[in-house]
Order: structure tokens, then C-alpha cells, then sequence
């Protein structure tokens, strides 16, 4: 929350107040912030800043409330309180390309473990805009040339662009085929503007700093969404919050099951017995199945016996006489790898 003040002097007063949630405190304005971008300004601005300082980043994984109108909800992919991967990066113009390359790295380290088809889009300097000619075509032959070594297929955006830098916009497409904003990067050169951001150079001149939001998921809440519609209840086991249940043959093998699962949970993994009396064992199958839970560990008097277990995977393969050593190297190397089949072979 910061006093309106701050919201005058970037801006988003004049153009972005009715979505912001505002309110009187003591006779003072003040909102809850629908960015962070003007904090992280007063940040860099609490004192002077060399050039060997930059670039100069600051993340922040807030909650941001935006006052959007009831008609735009929709489930968790446009929400009025969400969770935002926020980064801003403060840099010199020479140091921008490096700067965006290793964002669109992180971006597509993230986004390939999550198995997001990216469609990815460089909006560039629209009719009205801030900013010189040269610091336009510069931000934008960085841009592009970053796009080009990423080695991924992107397209134009003609004058699309913000009015204060071009940006790099990543949309996914839900298994509705819907297609959702999620990541962005985005070169600003009005923020710095308006908050007189400063550092002094190699020759004592101060420059303005050129400044990045970079947004990796964007919203938690809408990459949430969009990957429970994808996966429909078939989460990966690294991702899933219902890896494991263990069945025992019968009551009496109970407190193996239970050994079983106080390892399992020990290590971290989602675990749980079915231990319900009153239904069968058969049942207990059944349930399972539907459940869409990643392994079915099952236990007899064989298991029992030989200190082995039995596992039945979501698409129903089945796995005899393995040890728990076993089972937990498996799991490692689906965790360890981010796959997305549990049938990889032990």
C-alpha cells in the first residue's frame, strides 16, 4: 500500500485509477498497489547509483490487487488479488541485450519444464511515444537480435508497444485452446523519466538508466489455471499433490504400509494409506484409479515377507518386487527431471 502521491508522480493515477482499489486513511489517499514497478523505483532512487553498480535488479514475489470489472473475472486466470513473479532491472543501453537474453533464458528454462507451447511476440514503438529515436532503435535491435539467437520462432508486432518501450509478450494456449498472457519483458524508458533515476557515468555525467519489467509467469493464479485445465487431474508426479497411496492386502499389514509411508513423507513425497475398514480391497483400487493418484503401492504377504512392494501406475502398468530403495530412486529421477510420464522404466 502506498500513499497516492507515489501513483501521481508514475502516472497510474491519471490512467490506470479505476482499476486500483483506493482509499482514505487520516485525511490521506492512499491504494493498494496494482504493480510494483513505482516501489522498486523509490528503491533505486534512495541514493546515488555509480555505473559500476548496474545492472541493479530487484524481484519481488507480492501480492498486487487490481480492481478489474466483474465481467472480465474468470476463474483463476483473472482474478482481483494474485501473485506476481515481479523483477525490475535497472542497466545502461549497452547493457540491455545481455540483460534480455538472460531473462528470455530463464523464461524458457521455466516454461519448458512446465511444457508450455510458448507464441511469442516483439511489440515495437508505436505512433505516440517517449523517448529518443536512437534509444528506440537500439532497444529494439536488442530485442530482436536476442529473439533470433534464442533460436525460437517469434513474430512482429508493428506499433504495438507500450508508449514508453517496445516488449517481448509470451501468450500460452490453454487445452480450450484459449490463449492467456503470461510472461513479459518489457524495456521502459518513463518510469526512469518521472522518477529522475539517475547514475553517474565513467566521465561523472549522470544518465538516465534504462529500466526492464520482467515478469517469468506473470500471475501464479493464471499459470495455476491454465496447467490444472491442461493436465484435467493428471498432474506430473514432480507437480502432483497426490502422489502416492498405499493399500495393504489386509489389516494385519498394516504397520508396513504405515513404514512405508512414514519414509515416503519423510523425504518430502505426497503420501497417504488407505486404511478404511469398511471398504474392500478392490474398492480401494478402484478409488485410487479415480482418484488420478501418480503410484498405487500395494502390499501383501509376499511383500511383507521379502520387504518388497508392488506399485500400479495412473495408466495402470504394474510393477512387482521392487524394494523402497528402488521406488525412491525412481521417484528422484522423475522429480530430478521434471517428467511428465510416470512410466519411465526404473
Amino acid at each position: 500500500m502506498y500513499n497516492i502521491k507515489l501513483w501521481k508522480t508514475s502516472g497510474h493515477y491519471d490512467n490506470y485509477s479505476e482499476n486500483m482499489f483506493c482509499f482514505n486513511i487520516e485525511n490521506e489517499e492512499y491504494a493498494l498497489k496494482p504493480m510494483n514497478c513505482p516501489g522498486h523505483c523509490l528503491m533505486y532512487g534512495v541514493r546515488p547509483r555509480s555505473w559500476r553498480e548496474l545492472p541493479i535488479r530487484y524481484a519481488d514475489f507480492g501480492v498486487l490487487h487490481r480492481n478489474e470489472f466483474s465481467g472480465a473475472l474468470s476463474g483463476l486466470t483473472r482474478v482481483r488479488r494474485f501473485c506476481q513473479d515481479d523483477a525490475h532491472i535497472f542497466c545502461r543501453l549497452e547493457q540491455v541485450g545481455e540483460e534480455i537474453k538472460a531473462c528470455l533464458d530463464f523464461l524458457f528454462f521455466v516454461h519448458t519444464i512446465l511444457g508450455f507451447d510458448l507464441h511469442i511476440k516483439l511489440s515495437t514503438r508505436p505512433d505516440k511515444s517517449i523517448g529518443e529515436d536512437f534509444v528506440w532503435e537500439k532497444a529494439e535491435s536488442e530485442l530482436k537480435r536476442a529473439l533470433d539467437e534464442c533460436g525460437k520462432k517469434w513474430e512482429l508486432n508493428p506499433g504495438d508497444g507500450a508508449f514508453y518501450g517496445p516488449k517481448i509478450d509470451i501468450q500460452v494456449k490453454d487445452a480450450l485452446c484459449r490463449f492467456h498472457q503470461i510472461s513479459t519483458i518489457q524495456l521502459d524508458f518513463n518510469l526512469p523519466s518521472r522518477f529522475q533515476l539517475k547514475y553517474v557515468n565513467a566521465d561523472d555525467t549522470l544518465n538516465q538508466p534504462v529500466m526492464i519489467h520482467r515478469a517469468i509467469l506473470g500471475s501464479l493464479e493464471r499459470v495455476i489455471g491454465v496447467l490444472t485445465e491442461t493436465y484435467a487431474g493428471k498432474w506430473p508426479f514432480w507437480l502432483s499433490p497426490n502422489q502416492v497411496v498405499i493399500i495393504s492386502f489386509k489389516p494385519e499389514i498394516d504397520d508396513y504400509a504405515y513404514s512405508i509411508h512414514r519414509k515416503l513423507t519423510s523425504l518430502g513425497y505426497t503420501s497417504r494409506v488407505d486404511d478404511d475398514p469398511t471398504v474392500s480391497f478392490n474398492k480401494k483400487i478402484r478409488r485410487c484409479s479415480q482418484s488420478l493418484c501418480n503410484f498405487t503401492i500395494i502390499v501383501g504377504n509376499k511383500e511383507l515377507e521379502n520387504k518388497t512392494l508392488s506399485l500400479r501406475t495412473r495408466n495402470n502398468k504394474q510393477i512387482n518386487d521392487k524394494t523402497i530403495d528402488d521406488v525412491i530412486k525412481h521417484f528422484e529421477n522423475l522429480q530430478k527431471n521434471y517428467s511428465v510420464s510416470d512410466d519411465l522404466d526404473f
